[in-house]
């Protein structure tokens, strides 16, 4: 476990830098529905790290078999790497599909057990529009997500309401006022020495 942790930390380059009270937003969505894009565009407006559960399978796991068992082993090292990640003052944004409540119930866990700040955010879009995305999604040898409409299609009947106060963002329409809204809350919730940046 030590060593897949260890394999994680050397690909993320260099992190940002630590503060006082770092924050964990919590990405949760099902496959198509604009996780990464929502997620990258978040981080060019705060100084967090992205962890993204597909490029991070494909790190570990060459090629990778979305095993339940392989699933599990991915989340295991994930919830140690955040670990490594807040108790050393680095914000995170976790791009995954976090669609169980129960294990959603383990990363809030990890932010109360390290003090660190959670923003929770359920990222959607119509269901044609994710059909469209995942069609165009399979030309794109860019893309980390191996997920299609199939899979789509079974996660959508798995998928449990997040129980505590969450964003809900439509990635179909403009995302502007949900960024504005995060950073407004994550500038509240940094110290006023951590907004240096």
């Amino acid at each position: 476990m030590v060593s897949g942790v260890l394999c994680l930390l050397k690909g993320l380059g260099e992190l940002p830098e630590p503060v006082a009270e770092p924050v964990l937003i919590l990405i949760s969505g099902l496959p198509g529905t604009g996780k990464s894009y929502f997620s990258k565009r978040l981080a060019e407006r705060v100084p967090f790290l992205v962890l993204e559960s597909d490029a991070l399978r494909k790190t570990l796991f060459s090629p990778p078999s979305y095993t339940p068992r392989e699933s599990a082993r991915l989340f295991r090292i994930i919830h140690l790497l955040l670990q490594d990640l807040l108790n050393e003052g680095i914000s995170v944004i976790l791009d995954a599909t976090n669609l169980s409540e129960r294990f959603r119930e383990q990363l809030y866990g990890i932010a109360d057990h390290l003090n660190a700040r959670l923003i929770l955010v359920h990222v959607e879009a119509p269901p044609e529009v994710v059909y469209q995305r995942l069609e165009n999604r399979a030309m794109d040898s860019e893309n980390k997500s191996d997920a299609d409409w199939a899979v789509y299609r079974r996660m959508r009947s798995s998928a449990d309401k997040i129980q505590r106060k969450h964003y809900v963002v439509d990635t179909s329409s403009d995302i502007t006022p949900a960024l504005d809204k995060i950073v407004r809350e994550v500038m509240r919730r940094y110290s006023a020495s951590d907004l240096r940046w």
